[in-house]
């Protein structure tokens, strides 16, 4: 009999579903506030979890773990959860993403009006028995500038409530097409920095990754435009606390709105004591039906998994049959290497992109590729990418996919070619397997060679004379770079060709400025692959998943 651990308090209207699940002969029990060995052993004890942001699912939490076969996060982030220590026990993760879209939206612009107006402030001044209006003189939204960062489900519905507002709205996303952002009303830049001096609100809504962790930090104090006012309802780390501190103390920034935190909880902070600062202790999805949303969704998605094995906006897993996804293991790692490689190409908004397979690829379940293709392209901009909601994403963002296959074959026996359109530039690239798991790039931007995908490349454009190779090499050398594989591909000879050079190291910003000034060199791009044979979470974890879910059928 399938028993399911509840580990933080869910709304009522969740906990009814599974007093409703015992008809499935499913069982549960609560136990919130849990850690270290007790949090293990009740793990240990159940079939399924589910839990909000209270709890942390460790990998220690995890150790030794052979009953647990899935755990749901009700709710968005999943940074609670040690992703991959589930997957590499067969635990599949899930999430609710978009039960507390609008909550979170309304939250952030309640901090945004409230900054404007001293609201909190104003409040604290009258209740101790002070009438002072003009020492809290508010500023108003019509006519004033928002900068978004991060334009997915709640950004766009912030961008929704602020033009309602008359403001004007910029905003950053690597992944949002231009059409899409005309559609919302928002002017697009290339660089989420671009908006720092633009703007007179910021608010951020993407995960803290290495793009955006202190996206607002000391070095960008002088960059922000005067009087900006800071909102974040994302992830704590992505303004660095002490630079918000120093940025308030010279009169730069005239008013922060924090709902997250670097550490949390957070009950003691410079910043509470400062004058327009307004804080909230992480209640963005707080509201009676954001929870009542994530928390129904959420027990929806366990009982299923458990009675029927199916899998839904999973963060760790591919909800597809083993067989199918075994008979295209090899394609799926090319395509998603692809999709990281045109995705560092380019810092421009994508308009589309395309995939296509010729050969004896084109026979097989190829909708799975196109989705790793979509994954890939995605991965370093939005948090839980994966096969199953990578082209749902794409379409979100104004993104037109087109697959087309042909059976006949080429110079390989299967070929999978891809396309990006950003701005006014279009790349390609194209991709076969050596043997059943050797990915190899084998023509890039129209020009054919051949040339390994993974780890570090330096992708660089040249004219085709004398000494280019030599050159590029020897300034490597002196930088104390080493070059692990090379290959050039060219159109004619003396015309225009690419260099890919495997490294065996990243090379520094000092070093990569160093190539683009050799004689010849037209441009250089370092991207940043996988090591081979490292694959995705979902892709790596396919079959223990899929074998924990056949367990609980």
């Amino acid at each position: 009999m399938p028993s399911i651990i509840v580990l933080d308090t869910l709304s009522s209207d969740g906990t009814a579903l599974l007093d409703a699940a015992a008809a499935q002969g499913i069982t549960y029990e609560v136990k919130t506030g849990l850690a270290g060995d007790a949090l293990k052993e009740a793990l240990a004890a159940h079939d399924g979890a589910i839990c909000r942001s209270g709890v942390k699912i460790t990998a220690a939490a995890l150790a030794g773990n052979h009953r647990l076969k899935a755990i749901v996060r009700a709710g968005v982030g999943t940074d609670n959860i040690d992703k991959e220590a589930a997957t590499r026990q067969g635990i599949v993760v899930m999430n609710t993403p978009a039960g507390n879209t609008v909550s979170t939206a309304e939250h952030a612009f309640a901090l945004l009006l409230g900054l404007s107006r001293n609201v909190a402030s104003a409040d604290a001044s009258l209740r101790s028995h002070a009438w002072d209006r003009n020492k809290f003189m508010g500023v108003q939204l019509a006519g004033k500038t928002l900068g978004i960062v991060g334009l997915g489900r709640i950004g766009q519905a912030v961008a929704k409530r602020a033009r309602a507002f008359d403001m004007h709205v910029m905003g950053f996303d690597p992944f949002l097409s231009p059409d899409r952002a005309a559609e919302l009303g928002v002017e697009l830049v290339t660089n989420a920095r671009d908006l720092l001096p633009q703007v007179d609100y910021l608010t951020v809504h993407t995960p803290l990754t290495e793009e955006t962790k202190y996206l607002v930090g000391m070095k960008e104090l002088e960059s922000l435009k005067p009087g900006i006012r800071l909102v974040n309802c994302a992830r704590g780390g992505i303004y660095e606390e002490q630079a918000l501190v120093e940025g308030l103390k010279r009169g730069i920034i005239a008013g922060v709105a924090l709902d997250v935190f670097e550490k949390e909880p957070c009950t003691e902070s410079p910043l509470f004591g400062m004058p327009g600062v307004l804080v909230t202790p992480h209640l963005g999805a707080s509201t009676e039906e954001a929870q009542s949303q994530v928390a129904v969704e959420g027990v929806g998605l366990l009982v299923d998994f458990l009675t029927t094995g199916t899998i839904r906006h999973a963060v760790n897993s591919a909800a597809v049959d083993p067989a199918e996804l075994e008979g295209v293991r090899g394609f799926l790692d090319l395509a998603w290497r692809l999709g990281q490689l045109l995705a560092q190409l380019d810092d421009g908004p994508p308009r589309s992109c395309s995939i296509a397979y010729r050969g004896e690829v084109a026979s097989r379940n190829t909708r799975l590729i196109t989705a790793a293709f979509a994954a890939g392209l995605l991965e370093a901009a939005i948090e839980d990418v994966n096969i199953v909601n990578a082209e749902v994403l794409l379409r979100e963002r104004g993104i037109d996919l087109v697959e087309q296959s042909r059976t006949d074959p080429g110079a390989f026996s299967s070929v999978v070619a891809v396309e990006l359109v950003a701005g006014d530039h279009v790349h390609r690239a194209a991709g076969t397997l050596f043997g059943h798991a050797m990915p190899r790039l084998v023509q890039l931007e129209g020009h054919r060679l051949e040339a390994y995908l993974d780890g570090v490349l330096l992708v660089f454009t040249h004219q085709d004379v004398p000494g280019i190779i030599g050159t590029v090499g020897t300034t490597f050398g002196g930088l104390g770079i080493n070059i692990a594989q090379m290959t050039v591909g060219r159109s004619t000879p003396g015309g225009d060709a690419i260099g890919v050079l495997n490294l065996d190291q990243e090379p520094s910003a000092e070093a990569l400025a160093a190539v683009r000034a050799c004689p010849g060199i037209r441009s250089a791009h370092v991207v940043k692959l996988p090591a081979a044979g490292q694959l995705p979470v979902w892709l790596a974890a396919s079959r223990a998943v899929r074998r924990g879910a056949a367990a609980g059928t």
